[in-house]
């Protein structure tokens, strides 16, 4: 006897006469039902919940390494570990080390694809407004910079080629970094002052999310100021006619003497098909020209396709958890319907001696496990659904809700029912109607 043609076989009268008895059955022992379908929904819940968790990380995870852009690849200069200042003579000398203009352009020559570079050079120290001070630092770099970087101006204006080609005084802060400076005022045409140097702010960009941990502007702006998306942004032309080429940085009584070309340079190639063997070329260009390995790459791209790796891994582990979790709910469903069938032994007897066939006493039973499982599934996905939403409200943390996980979870469940039901529904038709008319 197959649960298919018994299926087939029967009609919508019979069909709600088994749904009708079945519920007056399980009402009968409403707390012992209860408990058997809570570990339906715990299960179902822990699925759609475990699913969005994981969605949600997986989405913020790859929405940061996007920002970089997938076409980009990011080079920085790195201070190699042979060439620490731990002794005098060495904190006399000027460290040289890092990017250089001619990398950049051996790169832009040599490499076909390359479309735009945007090179960096960042000099720290105070930045004030009158005796309002912010520990923070000046990035030199181009007028196509915010184009390149995906990051919009909230104010104002960025500056110019033509400005970039005079050396013109002129800033663009940071939303952050325009509100610890100018807490009660507009920055705007205002002068900021950096050492001896004094500019004038032309606008104010968006944070950098790489440097803010992917928060708000407000998010970032609440938390103690460490300097981390503190930037003022000039040309970097700018910036080396009013800091040089060396950086000091004085530190208890010494000082050290630092000459970096460039912090950091952002490559953008044609095409995400040639990123990969672009990121070869440059590399092998800078192993070229640089005896230490003073720099570091960053593809982007590649961290997506990891990312997106780990992400299926993370969520057939977190589905394989929340499953046992629905595999234990319909073990226990198992086990109270033989216990059902071992109770109703008398019943099931009488059922056949007036008539009722092997196929009514399978179907009454199944009936009686599918509303289980399936009761159990309706409350897990509500309480599946409003899991992530406590937690994205608690937790301020991001949950995705695919539209499949809930339809998935509960599909699950009435299949488990289904699944975990046959035997006892067999075993019940199997029996014997004489022996069963004489259990008491």
């Amino acid at each position: 006897m197959k649960v298919s043609s018994l299926i087939s076989e029967l009609s919508p009268f019979r069909l709600k006469r088994s749904v009708v008895l079945g519920i007056k059955s399980l009402w009968m022992h409403k707390l012992r039902s209860m408990l058997t379908a809570l570990g339906i929904v715990f299960g179902v819940a822990s699925v759609i919940a475990m699913l969005a968790i994981g969605e949600g990380a997986s989405f913020e995870a790859q929405q940061q390494i996007k920002d970089l852009g997938s076409q980009n690849i990011i080079l920085e200069s790195v201070k190699p570990t042979n060439k620490s200042s731990a002794g005098e003579e060495e904190r006399s000398t000027i460290l040289e080390y890092g990017l250089t203009f001619k990398d950049i352009s051996q790169i832009q020559q040599t490499i076909p694809g390359v479309t735009v570079t945007v090179p960096t050079r960042e000099v720290k120290d105070f930045l004030w407004n009158i005796s309002n001070s912010v520990d923070a630092s000046a990035m030199g770099t181009v007028s196509w910079f915010p184009e390149m970087k995906s990051r919009d101006v909230l104010q104002g204006r960025f500056f110019t080629e033509i400005e970039h080609a005079r050396r013109s005084n002129v800033c663009v802060l940071t939303k952050s970094l325009a509100r610890q400076l100018y807490p009660i005022e507009e920055p705007l045409g205002k002068t900021v002052r950096m050492k001896t140097s004094y500019f004038r702010v032309i606008g104010v960009i968006e944070d950098d999310p790489a440097k803010t941990g992917g928060k708000s502007d407000d998010e970032s702006g609440m938390e103690e100021d460490n300097g981390e998306g503190m930037e003022m942004l000039i040309p970097i032309t700018t910036l080396s006619d009013h800091f040089g080429e060396v950086l000091f940085k004085y530190r208890s009584g010494s000082f050290e003497a630092e000459k970096v070309e460039l912090h950091s340079v952002t490559v953008k190639i044609d095409s995400a098909d040639k990123v990969l063997p672009a990121s070869l070329a440059i590399r092998h260009i800078l192993e070229r020209n640089h005896e230490d390995v003073d720099y570091k790459m960053t593809v982007p791209l590649d961290l997506l396709r990891r990312a997106e790796r780990t992400k299926q891994i993370f969520n057939i582990v977190l589905g394989s958890i929340a499953a046992i979790s629905l595999l234990v709910g319909g073990i226990g469903i198992m086990n109270i319907m033989l216990a059902t069938v071992t109770e109703r032994t008398r019943e099931i007897g009488i059922r056949r001696a007036l008539g009722a066939k092997k196929k009514d006493i399978v179907m009454q039973f199944l009936v009686e496990t599918v509303l289980l499982s399936g009761a159990g599934g309706v409350v897990g996905v509500a309480l599946g659904l409003a899991v992530p939403l406590i937690i994205t409200h608690f937790a301020n943390m991001v949950t995705i809700i695919e539209f499949w996980a809930p339809t998935l979870a509960f599909t699950i469940s009435v299949g488990i029912g289904v699944l975990f039901g046959i035997y006892p529904a067999f075993r019940a038709a199997e029996m014997s109607p004489v022996e069963a008319l004489r259990h008491e």
